[in-house]
């Protein structure tokens, strides 16, 4: 199936609608973002905006957000290309990004938008691949539509329609490899936060948008204790990081 076309995101739909453990890894994202957002950015005015919301329910769980993809969809409240946004400047409070990052051709434009958009002391939220030593070695094996290449020298993507080229690592390549020179380049924009999250079990067992679930939701929570156990360790094992960007 074409990872471009309509009908992968209602396969999509379909699979997240039908996996309670993988809802329930979807749910704890949404409330990361919430949460992270009431921690670090200092406005109570301004929209709150999901960007490459896809099949997300997000909106579902926090009504007040507005749910925008470069696609259209009959549950999204807007087409929105997040590299050229519709939104007017300093309208923005906060900005919510799951796995949606390293689609985005030029990473940029994306970042100019990020300065214009948010109001001072908002920001953005993405949840995003991670790059320890599980992940670095799942991810590059994972999909054969994206890539999972640290060294890629640009920040640039060779995508095609978005979904297909990505490169897996670009969160890694932008907020750790070339922290120093994103700094510079935005100096109206600070990372604020960077850290693995400890849900990776449950998303590997659930078997996410793409693959079969491994075990029955019955088992989240004894998978969630775990989880906890393994915390000390999570930088190893994680499959997903965040990262937390204000707007100076």
């Amino acid at each position: 199936m074409d990872p471009n076309s309509d009908e992968l995101l209602t396969v999509h739909l379909k699979v997240l609608n039908e996996k309670q453990m993988l809802r329930n890894v979807f749910a704890e994202f949404y409330q990361q973002c919430i949460t992270l957002d009431k921690q670090y950015f200092g406005i109570s005015k301004g929209a709150r905006v999901e960007i490459g919301a896809g099949v997300s329910f997000f909106k579902k769980s926090f009504p007040e957000i507005l749910s925008t993809d470069i696609k259209n969809a009959n549950h999204l409240d807007l087409v929105v290309d997040a590299q050229q946004m519709p939104f007017e400047d300093k309208s923005i409070r906060a900005i919510y990004g799951i796995n949606c990052f390293h689609h985005l051709p030029d990473p940029d434009k994306f970042f100019k938008e990020l300065v214009r958009v948010l109001d001072n002391a908002g920001g953005c939220v993405l949840i995003e691949p991670f790059y320890g030593f599980a992940a670095s070695r799942f991810y590059k094996k994972l999909f054969d539509s994206e890539t999972f290449d640290p060294a890629q020298k640009f920040w640039k993507n060779e995508t095609q329609g978005f979904m297909v080229g990505a490169n897996q690592a670009l969160s890694y390549i932008v907020f750790k490899r070339d922290k120093i020179l994103f700094e510079k380049l935005y100096p109206n924009l600070e990372i604020v936060l960077q850290k693995p999250l400890n849900n990776y079990l449950r998303y590997l067992f659930s078997g996410g948008l793409n693959f079969r679930q491994v075990l029955p939701a019955f088992f989240s929570p004894f998978i969630f204790l775990i989880e906890l156990l393994l915390y000390p360790i999570n930088s190893v094992f994680a499959l997903h990081q965040v990262i937390v960007i204000r707007k100076k």
